[in-house]
């Protein structure tokens, strides 16, 4: 069940590795967690940043969901 699961709390730490999904997949690492609250400073969307090397130079994302990491943790 999902009783235990707590929104507020990042599911994964700065530093952590993943390696992304598709054609080419890349070594990626969190670099910083964004929360985002309503009016009522409730939290409603937990993201994360990432970065990955790309031709020698390092390519951030700033849209990386806890799916996407859980999917590709080592």
């Amino acid at each position: 069940m999902l009783d235990s699961f707590d929104i507020a709390k990042p599911r994964f730490v700065i530093g952590q590795q993943f390696t992304s999904l598709g054609k080419h997949p890349k070594l990626c690492t969190v670099m910083d967690i964004h929360k985002t609250y309503n009016s009522r400073n409730e939290l409603v969307k937990v993201r994360y940043i990432a970065t990955h090397e790309f031709c020698g130079q390092t390519v951030t994302d700033y849209d990386i969901c806890e799916t996407t990491i859980a999917r590709g943790a080592k």
